[in-house]
């Protein structure tokens, strides 16, 4: 039996529901987040792979970026952004939420979700890029989509322009040799982590998946869990995580929602909440440091947007330090999940700070962030923010 048409889809005049669509390669680190969410919640749509005339000008057009994945929804928007996709689905489609309903378990499906959306970048883009065995599938799935009606060789020389570019952000992203052993050797570290936890429990916060799974399936989906090199070596000799992308790929229609009583966060986690406070919250920190400073030199794009990338920041990761190019769009992430805090009462927010002291993580609540707009890829500080900084810094200078 096909399961109900969700009330906030439309219907044609055929009275057929109209269905979402989805503009992504299974190849996009975020795509793949939004294909499980999209599956688990049984919202009608359409996988459309994105072709260059969509992916130049229709998207761009649209969100302001080339960028995927994009979801049009059955009124006509465009929607950007994997997280805000989640939000106005979520709010849309409220049944079923993934979202939990006790405070910790609440807040910490978001922190995982922050976590798997833009800590993994690096690892993510050196199992890709580093190893020449995957580029065949990339050239192949990423060809087929991009220009699909053209002759093989437009397409592949299409497409390996496409891979020269992505390959030529790995050094911002921290990919050198001298670096490369401390982040192959903390990656094997923690996917032993999620193995030892998903031999325990079906998914990050027990036995159904919340926002947590998804933010964490990008990575582990698009690059890791179907790359051959990082698939042969890293996923599939990790039966229990081999598992887990499963399930989020091919979700049961049958499985339960997050509705825990219990507000506990699993103990097999604490791996992953000590890398989130001892390297995570770090380098949060080390990307508003870079983004003070470049708020303090005023420097601005045309649009009033800081740049997509800063100055190199360096922050702990397993027995060393690792150095990437800061990305202030991480800001906007941990302003989003502080509103999530800030949106609790009084007694549910004295429960997460608790569970935050004692996972050493508490001061990420208090960080001063500036109030952030997101402009597609990038952010803009709000001009009351900018004032109350500029008010401070003239503060600090008259003491």
């Amino acid at each position: 039996m096909n399961p109900p048409v969700p009330t906030a889809v439309r219907y044609n005049a055929h009275g057929v529901a109209k269905p979402f669509i989805l503009y992504g390669w299974h190849l996009s680190y975020y795509s793949g987040k939004v294909r499980c969410y999209l599956r688990h919640k049984q919202i009608p749509f359409i996988d459309t792979p994105v072709d260059f005339v969509t992916l130049m000008m229709r998207i761009k057009r649209h969100t302001g970026a080339v960028v995927m994945p994009v979801v049009v929804t059955p009124q006509g928007e465009w929607l950007q952004d994997s997280s805000a996709v989640i939000d106005e689905l979520e709010r849309r489609f409220p049944e079923g939420s993934v979202i939990p309903a006790t405070p910790v378990r609440r807040f910490a499906a978001y922190l995982l979700e922050t976590w798997g959306d833009e800590w993994w970048i690096p690892v993510a883009m050196h199992t890709r890029w580093s190893y020449p065995e995957n580029y065949p599938l990339f050239e192949r799935d990423g060809g087929a989509a991009l220009l699909p009606h053209w002759p093989r060789f437009l397409r592949d020389r299409a497409v390996k322009t496409a891979a020269n570019s992505m390959r030529s952000y790995l050094s911002r992203v921290g990919i050198v040799p001298e670096q490369t052993p401390l982040l192959e050797h903390w990656t094997v570290d923690m996917l032993d982590a999620l193995e030892s936890h998903f031999a325990a429990h079906k998914f990050l916060l027990g036995d159904s998946p919340t926002i947590a799974d998804f933010g964490l399936i990008g990575p582990i989906y698009g690059h890791l869990g179907r790359d051959p090199w990082p698939k042969r070596e890293l996923v599939d000799p990790r039966k229990a995580l081999r598992a887990w992308i499963d399930r989020m790929a091919e979700p049961n229609a049958s499985a339960p929602s997050s509705t825990a009583a219990s507000d506990e966060v699993p103990a097999s986690l604490v791996p992953v909440f000590r890398s989130i406070a001892g390297e995570f919250l770090p380098m949060v920190e080390a990307t508003l440091e870079a983004v003070n400073r470049h708020i303090k030199a005023g420097t601005r794009d045309a649009d009033g947007a800081l740049p997509r990338g800063l100055d190199p920041i360096s922050y702990p990761l397993g027995a060393g330090q690792f150095t990437r190019t800061a990305v202030p769009f991480v800001l906007w992430k941990i302003q989003r999940l502080n509103g999530v805090y800030r949106a609790m009462g009084a007694n549910e927010q004295g429960a997460v700070r608790r569970w935050l002291e004692t996972i050493g993580c508490a001061r990420l609540l208090d960080l001063p962030i500036p109030h952030l707009r997101r402009v597609a890829l990038r952010v803009a500080i709000e001009p009351q923010a900018q004032a109350a900084i500029t008010v401070a810094s003239l503060d600090r200078a008259l003491a």
